[in-house]
């Protein structure tokens, strides 16, 4: 029950951050619909799964490659400039209101799992969460196995629930949306990548 608790208040601690893949996962529903805030979400989870799964394969390497200088710049400024791009696109792109019942093309789908997996992967902030996670239960704490499957677990079905339920709400609210509301959240989404992308290039830079 300990570890269960515990993972569900990390879990919470990233459904309650405020970053781009919020800012992604909510104006992709709201202008194309629950399912395609879904395939974005659905791209996170894939891409917090594997990071996961390499940091535990290759805890000892992967600690000193993240918290070396030069992977924190790179991928800094790789993410900075996905980012900017992604939010770019949206000021100039002409927004779209979908009908709710559209069903996504398989081009639409792989773009939309591709944006949510490389807003996740290029943020360096997912490996050093997932990293001072294991290495505080894996090393500090000496946590067996099978109470540190039974977190990130939680971790993840938190992260899963709590995105769901982002795409849910933000599906709700386009109902009572007009074209001009859809105007102003493109805009201001992608205004607040480019405010996450030059926070995540001050950070490395």
């Amino acid at each position: 029950m300990e570890f269960i608790i515990e993972g569900i208040l990390l879990g919470l601690f990233l459904a309650i951050s405020m970053g781009p893949i919020f800012v992604t996962l909510t104006q992709a529903s709201i202008e194309k619909g629950a399912l395609a805030g879904l395939t974005v979400g659905f791209g996170v989870w894939i891409s917090d799964i594997l990071i996961l799964g390499a940091c535990l394969l290759t805890i000892g390497k992967i600690n000193q490659v993240v918290n070396g200088e030069s992977f924190q710049f790179w991928m800094g400024l790789s993410g900075a400039l996905v980012l900017f791009v992604f939010g770019v696109m949206l000021l100039i792109k002409k927004p779209v209101l979908s009908e709710a019942k559209e069903m996504l093309s398989v081009k639409s789908f792989a773009t939309f799992f591709t944006k949510g997996f490389l807003i996740n992967t290029i943020n360096p902030f997912t490996f050093i969460f997932w990293l001072s996670v294991l290495s505080t239960y894996m090393i500090g704490r000496k946590t067996s196995n099978q109470d540190l499957s039974i977190l990130l677990f939680t971790i993840m079905f938190m992260i899963i629930i709590s995105d769901s339920f982002k795409v849910f709400l933000a599906k709700l609210i386009r109902n009572k949306l007009e074209y001009k509301h859809l105007v102003i959240i493109s805009q201001s989404a992608g205004v607040g990548l480019i405010i996450f992308a030059a926070v995540m290039l001050y950070r490395v830079v």
